[in-house]
């Protein structure tokens, strides 16, 4: 268990989850309004979201590999790829740059009054979340599983090379994209958690929590155990 603290870890996860929460939850406080309906609410989170994460990954990638969620942590543990002692410290970090991120965000949408129109913290929340909760917890376990997939295949097998922060971050986008307006499109419990405990409003949050870990770990399990590249 025990390992010895790596600051240069540390800070590229904390900064790397704070940058994704802060542009992410933005993205959607910006366009949740009543100017911004339809595909254009959406497509701007999922381009932001997944872009910045781009960028980060080849920012932060050869301090931390570029986790910058708890989930994503959870599934390289199970399938033996990083130390527990190294994940508690990846996680601490993780929520501590999310919890930044939400409180700086709610600060900006209070002192701009976006929030009198959507909200205080670019909550992940859909439409799914308020009328089927345990359906969105379905749907975001499913898209957990396949960005952490994606993590397992093009970075950690190392098949995508060079492209691996270009295949997992276009991923996200794709996620959001088709999903943003049902769940809200997390994949991520630091990207839940922040914006929620900034905002005060914690009704989803266990079971979006819960799902999103089930869906790194099935991913770390499957692709440890059933999908590692023979050659």
């Amino acid at each position: 268990m025990h390992m010895k603290f790596k600051l240069n870890v540390f800070l590229a996860e904390l900064l790397g989850t704070f940058i994704l929460v802060f542009i992410g939850a933005l993205a959607v406080l910006v366009t949740n309004n009543p100017g911004n309906v339809g595909t254009l609410a959406v497509i701007i989170p999922a381009l932001a979201h997944g872009l910045v994460l781009v960028g980060l990954i080849y920012m932060f990638g050869h301090h931390s590999g570029a986790q910058f969620n708890p989930a994503v942590t959870a599934g390289l543990v199970v399938g033996g790829k990083l130390p527990i002692a190294e994940a508690v410290q990846n996680w601490i970090a993780q929520i501590v740059g999310a919890l930044v991120a939400g409180f700086l965000v709610v600060a900006v949408a209070n002192g701009t009054g976006i929030a009198e129109y959507a909200g205080v913290a670019g909550e992940t929340t859909g439409v799914l979340t308020s009328s089927s909760l345990i359906l969105a917890g379905v749907v975001e376990l499913i898209l957990t599983f396949i960005l952490v997939t994606v993590v397992y295949q093009a970075a950690v097998y190392g098949k995508a090379g060079n492209l691996a922060g270009v295949a997992i971050g276009f991923t996200l986008a794709g996620c959001i994209a088709a999903t943003g307006t049902l769940t809200g499109a997390s994949l991520n419990p630091a990207r839940t958690l922040g914006p929620a405990i900034a905002g005060g409003n914690f009704d989803y949050v266990p079971v979006y929590l819960i799902a999103i870990f089930a869906g790194g770990i099935l991913a770390g399990v499957v692709n440890t155990m059933f999908l590692k590249p023979t050659n």
